[in-house]
């Protein structure tokens, strides 16, 4: 199955949902919070993708996890927090350069998964999106080939 998303900041959500209506392009937020409600100035609720009627949501970017310090934990309760609310979690993963190079990149990749997706359902694990983009390619002009990447 293969579907085209485009994920864009957040103040362009309902104009870029407006632009693709009636198109076979689905919208996705760049990002959520897990919790329902709460003081959490500048954090986005599912509840208000769902109610903007957002298909996917991308969860544990490496931005996330670097600069936020976004954990697996974090990144779990993300990922159920999207279920609940209707939502497709793009669940991204990746390892560092100095990972690849000790040769830990599967056990790296299979950790986040693992974790991420602990106490999902077999059908919710199934319809998770997996985005596989190594850290040690961003900005640094290096690209993952296929067969890394696969």
């Amino acid at each position: 199955k293969c579907e085209g998303v485009v994920c864009p900041t957040f103040v362009c959500l309902d104009a870029v949902k407006k632009a693709v209506e009636g198109t076979n392009i689905k919208v996705g937020a760049q990002n959520m919070h897990f919790e329902e409600k709460g003081a959490f100035t500048g954090e986005i609720a599912p509840r208000m993708l769902e109610a903007m009627n957002i298909d996917y949501v991308i969860i544990g970017h490496s931005e996330r996890r670097e600069y936020f310090n976004e954990t697996d934990e974090t990144c779990n309760k993300k990922v159920k927090a999207a279920f609940a609310h209707n939502l497709t979690p793009i669940l991204c993963c990746g390892e560092t350069l100095e990972q690849r190079e000790n040769g830990t990149t599967n056990d790296v990749i299979k950790a986040q998964i693992t974790a991420d997706l602990e106490g999902l359902t077999k059908e919710q694990a199934e319809k998770v999106v997996i985005a596989y983009e190594p850290i040690w390619a961003i900005g640094t002009g290096k690209t993952a080939t296929s067969d890394q990447a696969n």
